[in-house]
């Protein structure tokens, strides 16, 4: 039986059972808590692009490898890992036999296979609602939290097979006032060392403002950072983002909020944390003035370069107020390397460095299928010093069959790029459809104008291919 909670509710950060609510207006973060929720028909697919040479050939292909039906998964709102078989893994955020996620293999050619339906034992002691990506640990199994569940309904710490079998390792909230931290969403981090590196999003020692943590292999948890835990949150809280750590050895990561801007939530923060624990605040973003915020509100994506420099990116800030793509020393000197102005995009998420060096990224809104304010997404190339192409902008005809909503990029040994989205779009039969994507530069869609396929009340298969 799943976790019984109302349906459309969202969860507000600092909540708490004697403090205020306290609020925040990201759109990244509406469109989380919107992947999370049960209201209407969702579907999603997800894509493939070939290949990784795409900025030298002519012709490139878009290729919609599978379409969810919500009996293997639905929400799909993380991205995928390559493992060492060389297939790719994923989990869905709902769906499946209960309702409350699943963990699915897919085939180079699409063939989908679903390894394991969440909240399976009573009052989902297994978890319920991953969010994020898996991690293949050394060993070869996979590790993953989820976001709810587990015996204190704080979410889980599991690993899983590559032939599905799962074991919890950890629950979360299982310490007084979740001072162990609940909700981890981001995807962890393994070491050299052997352990894993998370967040969660609330709980803590400070009150629900999350935490940074180590988990063992075997389960053994200790929190490393409880945010807020300086004055008026200077040290940020609400991270999301996946750590990375870099060649000195260093975790750096980000928070959505907090820090010394001139706002009452925060700005958002960039830090580096020992796998000690000696925790240091880099950067406070928009502390270069609000609400205008030249460096940028609200990192999300953060990735550790060949050239040991991190880059990321900001859902908001900058002169337009469109987001920014950041680079930043590991001493913490950050420079802005681009600002989106909704015509190449707005509320930049996710990056990935390919073989040619230059970084590849989506934006959840703007582009060229609408105005600034109606686009829907795009996908973006940007040299390491800042010279930001355009590839594609999703929505381009009628019904957006090409999809947006775009939730990252991986590009794999094979050289070709993966990745998920959502889309929203309204079929003859009134049903809503979803579907996820990948795509390289100069997509184009196949199909004439208008048309659009159907494949089942939940989806639809799509090809898109440059002209």
């Amino acid at each position: 039986m799943g976790i019984k909670r109302p349906a459309c509710r969202f969860r507000h950060l600092g909540e708490t059972q004697t403090g205020p609510r306290k609020r925040h207006q990201s759109m990244k973060r509406f469109l989380r808590a919107l992947g999370n929720l049960k209201c209407g028909d969702k579907a999603l697919a997800i894509s493939l692009l070939c290949a990784a040479t795409t900025i030298l050939l002519p012709a490139q292909t878009f290729t919609t490898l599978h379409s969810f039906d919500n009996t293997d998964g639905s929400a799909v709102g993380a991205g995928l890992l390559e493992a060492f078989d060389g297939n790719l893994y994923g989990t869905t955020g709902a769906g499946g036999t209960n309702k409350e996620g699943t963990v699915y293999k897919l085939t180079p050619t699409g063939s989908l296979t679903k390894k394991y339906n969440f909240c399976t034992p009573l009052a989902c002691s297994d978890g319920a609602y991953p969010q994020g990506a898996l991690t293949q640990g050394s060993e070869g199994e996979l590790y993953r939290t989820t976001s709810e569940g587990g015996a204190g309904s704080g979410g889980t710490f599991f690993k899983i097979t590559l032939g599905g079998t799962l074991t919890t390792l950890y629950s979360f909230c299982s310490q007084s006032g979740c001072a162990d931290g609940f909700s981890p969403e981001a995807a962890l981090l393994q070491a050299p060392n052997g352990n894993f590196y998370g967040t969660t999003y609330g709980g803590g020692s400070n009150g629900n403002y999350g935490t940074v943590f180590q988990i063992t292999p075997s389960g053994s948890l200790t929190t490393l950072h409880s945010f807020c835990s300086e004055a008026a949150c200077a040290d940020g809280y609400g991270p999301i983002a996946p750590l990375v750590q870099s060649p000195d050895g260093n975790i750096y990561g980000t928070t959505l909020l907090g820090g010394t801007c001139a706002v009452a939530a925060g700005c958002g923060t960039l830090y580096k944390i020992t796998p000690e624990g000696a925790f240091i605040t880099l950067h406070t973003f928009c502390v270069q003035g609000y609400p205008k915020c030249p460096d940028g509100n609200e990192p999300t994506a953060l990735v550790q370069s060949a050239d040991g420099n991190l880059y990321g990116t900001t859902e908001f800030g900058g002169p337009y107020g469109d987001g920014t793509v950041f680079r930043i020393s590991p001493s913490g000197t950050l420079t802005t390397l681009h600002s989106f102005d909704g015509t190449d995009g707005t509320v930049p998420d996710g990056l990935v460095q390919a073989n040619d060096g230059n970084f590849y990224g989506t934006t959840n809104i703007g582009g060229l299928g609408g105005s600034k304010s109606q686009g829907v997404g795009t996908i973006f190339e940007m040299t390491p010093s800042g010279a930001l192409t355009s590839l594609y902008s999703f929505c381009l005809e009628h019904g957006c069959p090409d999809g947006f909503n775009a939730n990252g990029i991986i590009q794999s040994t094979d050289g070709n790029f993966y990745g998920t989205n959502t889309l929203e779009v309204r079929l003859a039969t009134g049903r809503r459809s979803a579907c996820l994507w990948a795509c390289p530069p100069l997509c184009e869609p196949s199909h004439p104008t208008g048309a659009l396929g159907r494949s089942s009340n939940y989806g639809e298969m799509l090809l898109a291919q440059p002209v």
